[in-house]
């Protein structure tokens, strides 16, 4: 038997407006409601209309939707998403799109839908947000979606306040009791300190400011003991005129431990240095540890290459996803996951001035001094999020 939170009971019985949001935090149970309420919804469609699901991604729209209603329902009843943008839901064709990009938005054009699904609104692009609004011009036509909260400059937060018809629920962690003490604890542990807490535990609107990882603290994030042995890695975030830094990691017993750098900062020195150049200082800090893979920025086309071409490393390029990025590496900090050598003075001077830029409309980091905040982020998201 289907058990619901009261959250979930209230949304089920009073989202019959035309735009019905569910906000707030991760794992609150916003989304677990939507496999029941999606069938209901399409189900109930006249034809009319298009039916239309939107996501980040395409992929992240299979993930966390698609995916989860196969195992409720099954595959006769639940698809997956064709090379055409659409999907068969409950005997009913559906175009699934990611909404990420503006380009995205032509796939909406001259359409008129009757029901539309919405998942991690805040990360959509704003242009196709508004083109969707002027598409669900059907009588009947109904939005139900969920985001997460993001900064209270956001489009969406405007919109969530303006007078259209929505039904507007907020979630809190703690409103989902299915979750156990201890997971909700280590969700706590992780975020406490950061604008995540604000909106991902509380399911409040925040604004990112201050220091992008002020529970970094010497006592505990700097260590002058080295393992003897593990599994090593170098990140670098390679700049010409711009610095250029490079860390060596020691990844032993679930703690990542940056033994030792290089950092050169071309305009400071007034010396540009050649990628033949970097590349033996890469050898240089590498010495004769045996190294898993070089992480580094995607965009360092000309390095990536002179190091290929040397043919003794192996490259990978990083996962350059800023904000996700950030916030896992603020993790693993609170958890003190992460351990400084002391002489790895570029990224000590880094990490304690590493703001955010409290002028944006977006989450952005203010870009000075941030090329190991940079390199940290390459291996921590690209590296420890796959290993762990």
């Amino acid at each position: 038997m289907l058990k619901l939170t009261d959250k979930q009971k209230e949304f089920w019985k009073n989202a019959n407006h035309r735009w019905n949001i569910k906000e707030g935090a991760t794992r609150s149970g916003k989304t677990y409601l939507d496999y029941y309420l999606i069938p209901r919804r399409i189900l109930s469609c006249k034809g009319e209309g298009l039916i239309v699901l939107l996501g980040n991604t395409k992929g992240t729209l299979s993930r966390n939707i698609l995916e989860p209603m196969q195992a409720i329902w099954g595959d006769r009843l639940v698809g997956n998403i064709g090379s055409d943008n659409t999907v068969m839901l409950f005997g009913r064709k559906c175009h699934a799109l990611g909404a990420d990009k503006v380009t995205q938005v032509s796939k909406l054009q001259g359409a008129g839908i009757e029901y539309c699904y919405g998942d991690e609104i805040t990360t959509w692009n704003e242009d196709v947000f508004s083109m969707l609004k002027s598409r669900l011009d059907k009588p009947n036509s109904v939005f139900d979606g969920t985001c997460n909260p993001d900064s209270p400059n956001h489009w969406f937060l405007k919109f969530l306040e303006s007078d259209a018809d929505i039904f507007r629920q907020h979630y809190t962690i703690y409103d989902n009791p299915m979750l156990s003490e201890g997971f909700v604890k280590n969700l706590e542990r992780e975020y406490r300190g950061t604008v995540y807490f604000e909106r991902f535990i509380l399911g409040r609107w925040a604004l990112a400011e201050g220091l992008i990882y002020p529970m970094f603290s010497s006592d505990r994030h700097i260590t002058k003991n080295i393992p003897k042995t593990g599994e090593y890695y170098v990140s670098i975030d390679y700049g010409t005129l711009n610095p250029c830094s490079m860390g060596i990691w020691c990844v032993k017993d679930g703690t990542a431990y940056r033994i030792r750098e290089f950092y050169h900062d071309g305009r400071k020195s007034g010396r540009q240095m050649t990628d033949e150049e970097y590349y033996t200082e890469l050898e240089r800090l590498a010495g004769n540890l045996p190294v898993s893979y070089i992480v580094i920025d995607p965009s360092a086309a000309s390095f990536i290459e002179t190091i290929r071409r040397h043919g003794y490393f192996s490259v990978k390029k990083a996962k350059n996803d800023v904000i996700d990025g950030i916030r896992f590496t603020a993790g693993l900090l609170s958890d003190d996951k992460i351990k400084i050598h002391p002489d790895c003075r570029g990224f000590l001077a880094e990490i304690t001035s590493y703001r955010w830029d409290e002028q944006a409309d977006i989450d952005r980091p203010i870009k000075q001094n941030d090329h190991a905040m940079d390199d940290l982020r390459y291996f921590c998201y690209t590296i420890l999020k796959k290993i762990w």
